[in-house]
């Protein structure tokens, strides 16, 4: 009895996922570039968000890609907070 249910869910949910674009992201130099420029576009990001954006692309630098981009993703969000 749960199966068909879940199903159900899952068809109602599939028409509302289809009309957002899929966004692919790689552990990549390019996509730690992609998320500094987004940062840089952000209004409202204080010295917090500058400094973890900072940290970020110095360790997408030196190789540490997926810490690189942990650090990125934050500063982003700590930007989206203080911009509103």
């Amino acid at each position: 009895m749960r199966l068909p249910s879940l199903l159900f869910g899952v068809a109602l949910a599939a028409p509302a996922i289809a009309d957002q674009p899929l966004r692919v992201t790689t552990d990549s130099p390019e996509y730690c570039g992609f998320l500094a420029a987004r940062l840089s576009a952000q209004q409202g990001a204080d010295q917090q968000a500058m400094a973890l954006a900072a940290e970020g692309l110095r360790l997408c630098d030196s190789g540490h890609i997926r810490t690189g981009i942990a650090k990125l993703r934050r500063a982003l969000r700590a930007a989206r907070a203080q911009g509103g």
